[in-house]
């Protein structure tokens, strides 16, 4: 959300606040199959708070408890934006030394929500640097605006064709460890 020159995060400022009330305090979940539910709720459509809390909603209660999951996370936002919206106009915010301010102090506790389940989901999955340095690679060339590197689908192609390469290397090491195996 963007309010004036302010902007928001979206739903990873919430799944670190998520993953501790449904791993850590309530362990309704392992932390792997919390990951996978993150997973899913990623390549699904929406906001990812709400998708995360959708799928655990509906695995502790079904439909019920998904949609008292989706009202639960997207009311109080929904709630606070409204009131910004009705008491502060943008004009406002730029305008106002304290309330500028406020909205100033706010962004470091964003990017802190922001980049807290990242780690932890990467320290989860076993992620290490060596796999943390090619999307690092592949967002500074983006980001460096070249000509040529700095088109995203060529990344997604190369992304494609380092998959294939990667699954045929491995599905020959295992046949050859299958046939190795049937020999002895």
């Amino acid at each position: 959300m963007k309010i004036g020159a302010f902007t928001f995060g979206g739903g990873w400022a919430m799944i670190s606040i998520i993953e501790k009330e449904i791993v850590d305090k309530h362990h309704w979940l392992e932390r792997e199959e919390f990951l996978d539910q993150l997973a899913v709720a990623q390549s699904l459509p929406g906001i990812l708070a709400v998708n995360i809390s959708v799928a655990v909603g509906d695995r502790l209660r079904g439909v019920k408890g998904s949609v008292c999951a989706a009202l639960g996370t997207i009311l109080p936002s929904f709630l606070i934006i409204l009131a910004i919206a009705v008491f502060l106009t943008p004009d406002m915010i730029k305008n106002n030394e304290t309330v500028s301010k406020i909205f100033k102090g706010i962004r470091p506790a964003v990017v802190a929500l922001i980049i807290a389940p990242v780690i932890s989901s990467a320290k989860a999955a076993r992620i290490g640097w060596k796999t943390v340095a090619i999307p690092v690679v592949v967002a500074l060339l983006i980001w460096s605006k070249l000509p040529v590197v700095s088109n995203p689908i060529l990344f997604i192609v190369l992304g494609g064709v380092g998959g294939y390469l990667w699954f045929r290397k491995h599905l020959e090491s295992t046949r050859e460890a299958v046939r190795k195996g049937g020999e002895k």
